[in-house]
């Protein structure tokens, strides 16, 4: 039986509130219940979601596992190396993570299946050699920055180096997959399994009698990290011999990596914008106090996943609108994405500041101490997703410059805010620098999509006039 969320409205909302909610219902309808493009996108959100939302539970569970396990000091130090190999890694591939989502939708619109094959294929390979290459000159330079370097931290980092090539290698899985519409194999393995494995084999190491110290849950994190990314690679690489034909494969390498270089800036500045304050905190403070961050910002992260869901399911729809020329439909899609990427992060928002407290509790003594600072980041997550995935939509229209541009205003004005508010103000000082950068962010990024599209995008902005087919596409 097909559900009618404006029948819902009616029914069992009163009169006035259901005509403010009644348009909001109906569309909800076509993404439920249509069999459109739209509809598909809209599922792909709600399918990314789903998938974020576990995988939160997975998190908070390995992490305060973690925590517990490991001490503050030690979890300090493996929360600080893991991070910097996620951030790193994911810098490693240069922007063709993200690339393959700008070019294959088009590709196989076309029917350049020649380009799409080669596409797939070079960004592996590169991500893969980029990343190792990468790896070595991190070995390199933290050999040769010898004792300026804390002793506790040498080996963990060299551990770290070892990840980075199967984390970018599984980053551009990632892109690969969201470029296919194949949300489940592109999250699925980052965010359920390999976490999962991480605290499997944390536990077995344990079970061993080994002393679970951050050397320890590093080793897990390699350990993990590479079988999930093979895993991944043989799951994707046979799903694409099924989809696409075998044949010739055309290397347009400059092409891309024009259009790859400048997302790669957008992506890096946007990694390093959303982890900078938990590296300056272990810039300038002991590893208990970036334990103590990171379990406020992972607590928030539940805020973070609404925004990472709708942009999993609308860059390929981005994309593909973006070269139909149906700029009514794009208008529309861009409203509707702002939207589904506000109201539920200001729901979950509100969520997280009244279990933020007992949350806290749960990875141990201490920790507590950062709740008052979920009050103030809170505020420049909320504002960040009243404009939804802008950044996607440059991408995908040929603006990665000028967003780059925004991004690397935006880091810079984050980096320098921490390095002046930590020394003075401690944690409060990061939580501060943060949210103002991300209110920064915001701004910028709404006044370019305007600038450069016409479009506004912002959540309250006024609904646009669809095609009467919209309903069903």
């Amino acid at each position: 039986m097909r559900f009618s969320a404006a029948l819902a409205a009616d029914q069992f909302l009163p009169q006035r509130v259901s005509r403010s909610v009644r348009p909001l219902a109906a569309r909800l309808d076509g993404l439920v219940n249509g069999t459109g493009e739209g509809a598909v996108a809209g599922r792909l959100s709600v399918a990314a979601f789903s998938i974020r939302m576990l995988s939160a539970a997975i998190a908070l569970l390995s992490q305060v596992l973690l925590a517990r396990w490991m001490g503050s000091f030690e979890y300090g130090i493996f929360v600080l190396v893991w991070l910097t190999a996620v951030v790193v890694g994911n810098i490693s591939c240069f922007g063709f993570q993200t690339a393959v989502i700008r070019y294959a939708p088009e590709y196989l619109a076309k029917g350049r299946l020649d380009a799409l094959r080669g596409i797939l294929v070079t960004s592996r390979i590169f991500a893969l050699a980029a990343s190792s290459i990468v790896a070595l000159l991190g070995a390199a330079a933290l050999y040769l920055a010898g004792a300026s370097v804390e002793s506790y931290y040498v080996a963990p980092f060299y551990l770290g180096f070892l990840i980075l090539p199967m984390i970018a290698l599984g980053d551009t899985l990632d892109g690969t997959a969201r470029s296919q519409s194949w949300v489940v194999a592109a999250l699925s393995p980052t965010y359920i399994v390999r976490p999962l494995l991480i605290l499997g084999f944390m536990g077995s190491f344990m079970a061993l009698g080994l002393a679970p110290t951050a050397r320890m849950a590093l080793l897990a994190s390699l350990a993990a990290t590479y079988a999930t990314t093979v895993i991944q690679f043989a799951l994707v690489t046979f799903r694409l011999d099924r989809a696409i034909p075998t044949g010739t494969r055309e290397v347009l390498f400059g092409e891309w990596f024009r259009v790859a270089l400048p997302i790669f800036l957008v992506e890096g500045f946007f990694f390093l914008m959303t982890n900078a304050d938990v590296l300056m905190v272990g810039r300038y403070m002991d590893p208990t106090h970036v334990a103590v961050y990171f379990a406020t910002v992972k607590t928030l992260a539940l805020v973070h996943f609404v925004y990472f869901a709708v942009k999993a399911g609308v860059a390929p729809r981005y994309s593909r609108l973006m070269h139909s020329g149906d700029r009514a439909g794009l208008e529309a899609f861009v409203h509707d994405s702002s939207r589904w990427t506000f109201w539920p992060s200001l729901a979950m928002a509100v969520a997280v500041l009244l279990i933020g407290w007992p949350m806290l509790m749960l990875f141990g003594k201490g920790f507590t101490e950062g709740y008052p600072l979920l009050f103030m980041l809170v505020l420049g997550v909320v504002a960040r997703a009243s404009v939804g995935p802008a950044e996607s939509l440059l991408n995908m229209s040929d603006n990665e410059r000028i967003c780059a541009g925004v991004y690397a205003v935006t880091l810079a004005l984050n980096l320098v805010m921490n390095a002046l508010l930590i020394p003075r103000f401690g944690l409060p000082g990061a939580a501060a620098a943060t949210t103002a950068a991300m209110i920064f962010e915001t701004v910028a990024l709404s006044l370019t999509v305007r600038r450069r599209l016409g479009i506004t995008m912002f959540a309250f902005a006024p609904p646009i006039s669809r095609p009467t087919s919209e309903g069903t596409r």
